[in-house]
């Protein structure tokens, strides 16, 4: 083979090596669904504002970490299981292979309880806790069933991820300005624990991905010494949600561990 030759086919097998490396890296279609732990409240910056979405958050994070992932960043503020059904599922596809999803607080209320548990004595939290309680084991299985099963049939080929919520207390309340009893603290973290074992069980019954941020968060909670969620902050919005270090440590290597 002469020299003109060899040079040409030499050329050929770098365009085909570069072909073949550009279609090792063809975008993964990726998903984020939930509520406000998805979209990145608690990181102090957004680049949306009506739903508090922000570069900050594990989606973004991840999207950014993964070469040619296209993220389609749906997760909003304020979201519970009807509102992903109603304004978020439409971005899942035959396509879709990565949806990661947050959701259920909103539904037990858990705002709610927090405000109500930050007032100080005579005022009571017991009656929001305890409904919060019976919620979450008699009612949200229910609601999670429900929209897991959409997100199955919508996004047939996905690997989806289930991420819970983290306990925010270690049993200390540092802030001031608010009066959370030793009690509430405890049911709070309590109704975490509840929360992880109802979407783990679902999450289960599909086949999804269940991965617990619970232990990340241990010695990271409210007013611990390297706190990687809020407490009462300003703007109020920002408060009892992970900050920037929460999603990068926390959240984000649960998902990685998942998809790479």
């Amino acid at each position: 083979m002469n020299a003109s030759r060899t040079a040409a086919l030499a050329a050929g097998l770098a365009v085909l090596a570069l072909l073949l490396a550009a279609a090792s890296a063809i975008a993964d279609n990726y998903v984020a669904l939930g509520d406000s732990y998805s979209s990145g409240v608690g990181t102090r910056e957004f680049f949306e504002e009506t739903c508090k979405r922000s570069l900050y958050a594990y989606p973004e994070l991840v999207a950014r970490e993964r070469a040619g992932t296209s993220l389609t960043f749906r997760a909003c503020s304020g979201a519970t299981t009807s509102s992903v059904t109603s304004e978020q599922l439409g971005s899942l596809n035959s396509s879709t292979n990565i949806v990661t999803i947050t959701v259920g607080g909103n539904d037990a209320g858990f705002s709610r309880i927090i405000t109500s548990c930050a007032l100080p004595w005579p005022w009571s939290c017991e009656g929001e806790l305890t409904e919060a309680e019976r919620f979450v084991t008699n009612t949200l299985p229910g609601r999670l069933e429900t929209l897991y099963g959409r997100i199955h049939t919508d996004a047939p080929n996905a690997t989806v991820v289930v991420l819970d919520y983290p306990r925010l207390w270690m049993g200390v309340n540092c802030n001031l300005a608010t009066f959370f009893s030793s009690t509430e603290m405890s049911r709070m973290n309590h109704i975490a624990d509840l929360m992880k074992t109802v979407m783990q069980e679902r999450a289960n019954a599909h086949a999804f991905r269940f991965e617990d941020a619970i232990p990340p968060f241990v010695g990271h909670a409210i007013c611990s010494e390297s706190e990687w969620l809020n407490g009462l902050s300003n703007p109020v919005e920002e408060s009892y949600h992970p900050n920037r270090t929460g999603h990068r440590s926390g959240y984000e290597p649960l998902v990685r561990a998942v998809i790479g």
